[in-house]
């Protein structure tokens, strides 16, 4: 790899985590998973939105915060990079979703403050699947509290990131299209996806298409 650092990212539902654990074994890397499941805001908030958003956010920037200064600041000799299913700053794009205005001026002043002393990514790659898509594969992998996310909403976050990334300065952003590949079942589109990751990119956004 050429890169230290790698987090694959994506909408809820888009495989980001399958990968980067089929990246890490096959590729001697570090793995670095976001906890979610550990969050115990998290079906509560599916339930109920107005009243657990903020307290969903703060957990989840704290976990993610003391996650990263942990395991990515310290190196594992027996591995050649570090590779997270998770950005923190996917962190700003679901608190600018879910928290009214106020708090969300409150929240980002707080991820300012702790976003300096972690490092960053070498390359970020972005997984790009539709929502119905995703909506699908939410509901083949049967989680109970993920069964009342909308359409709107994923179709909000997705945008969330698109908007994001087109803010980032002095970063690699890969969106690569997943619509019509299958990485998982597939090892031709995986190694696709692989041959992606392993290029050289400049700072931008650089989208990738598979035929």
């Amino acid at each position: 790899m050429k890169y230290s650092y790698i987090t694959i990212e994506g909408n809820i539902g888009s495989g980001k985590t399958t990968l980067s654990k089929m990246i890490a074994a096959e590729c001697n890397g570090k793995l670095v998973l976001e906890r979610f499941e550990d969050n115990s805001f998290l079906p509560k908030f599916y339930k109920d939105p107005e009243k657990y958003a903020f307290p969903l956010e703060m957990s989840f920037l704290a976990d993610r915060f003391q996650q990263l200064k942990t395991e990515v600041t310290d190196r594992d000799i027996f591995t050649s990079f570090t590779i997270a299913d998770y950005f923190i700053n996917k962190s700003l794009i679901f608190a600018k979703n879910n928290l009214q205005n106020d708090e969300f001026q409150l929240y980002a002043r707080l991820f300012e403050i702790i976003n300096g002393s972690l490092p960053k990514p070498g390359l970020i790659v972005y997984l790009f699947n539709t929502v119905e898509n995703l909506l699908s594969n939410i509901r083949k992998r049967g989680r109970n509290y993920e069964q009342e996310i909308s359409y709107e909403y994923l179709a909000n976050i997705q945008q969330g990131y698109f908007d994001y990334f087109r803010t980032m300065k002095n970063q690699r952003v890969v969106i690569i299209d997943t619509q019509s590949i299958d990485f998982v079942k597939n090892s031709n589109d995986y190694d696709k996806i692989i041959s992606v990751i392993e290029k050289e990119y400049n700072f931008g956004i650089h989208r990738i298409t598979f035929l």
